[in-house]
């Protein structure tokens, strides 16, 4: 793995400097969708990077505002927010085609991004895609509390604090659910999941598979992949689908 390269930095629409790490190169841009309270700095994002790089692809990176080296306050994040947020770094850097590679949350926000990129979205990669987690993920009584205004705090299988989920984020998610319709995207779509994800059941997928219009939809389950999917075998299940998907 190469040493990161230093971060820039760029206005976003909510006037907060956003942080990213950018690469040029030939053919559609990769850009990186980290999952909740992730950041460009984790194994994938990078992997996805220094993959870039080798192949002389164009690599966007990126921190959402609240997360990573990003300005902002992680409790005013939604995903409206940071998807605006994504739409504007992607026009920022003048990219006209990309790739979408999402992981966790970021599967989710892929979705809503490409929505708004339109034509400029060519393909989604989701990695443990958690499209709708707002409404699968927390229990009748956790919703009562988030629908009430209320931060609820969960044990953080990653990290030695809790992790929050905030109103504000709980019901915009609640406004932007994608499985109950049909998700508008017509080009390739590659879904990787484990099916050992204690965090999102890998049949979400499946469901997001299903519910996409495009024919061009292909599920990869790895039967003891974790939800995090940042083993080197994991990393090479994900660098394989990008050099297959880009090389059709």
């Amino acid at each position: 793995m190469t040493t990161p390269m230093p971060p820039s930095f760029h206005p976003g629409p909510h006037g907060l400097r956003l942080a990213t790490r950018f690469v040029p190169g030939t053919g559609p841009a990769l850009v990186f969708l980290p999952g909740y309270m992730s950041d460009m700095a984790g194994g994938k994002a990078q992997a996805v990077l220094d993959w870039a790089v080798a192949q002389g692809r164009p690599c966007l990176l990126l921190d959402y505002s609240g997360c990573g080296l990003s300005e902002g306050d992680f409790a005013q994040g939604t995903l409206g927010r940071w998807r605006d947020e994504v739409v504007a770094l992607v026009a920022a850097h003048g990219l006209d085609r990309v790739v979408l590679i999402g992981s966790s949350m970021g599967g989710w926000l892929m979705l809503l991004v490409a929505r708004a990129l339109g034509d400029k979205a060519q393909a989604l990669v989701g990695l443990a895609a958690a499209p709708d987690f707002t409404s699968w993920g927390y229990s009748a009584a956790q919703q009562a509390a988030l629908a009430a205004g209320e931060t609820i705090f969960e044990d953080n299988p990653y990290g030695p604090e809790p992790t929050p989920t905030h109103a504000a984020f709980w019901a915009d998610g609640q406004a932007q659910l994608q499985l109950n319709d049909t998700v508008p995207f017509d080009g390739p779509v590659r879904l990787i999941h484990g099916q050992a994800d204690p965090d999102v059941p890998w049949d979400i997928s499946i469901r997001l598979a299903a519910a996409l219009c495009s024919a061009d939809v292909q599920v990869h389950l790895i039967k003891d992949g974790d939800h995090r999917l940042s083993r080197p075998q994991d990393i090479a299940v994900l660098l394989a689908t990008l050099n297959s998907l880009l090389t059709e």
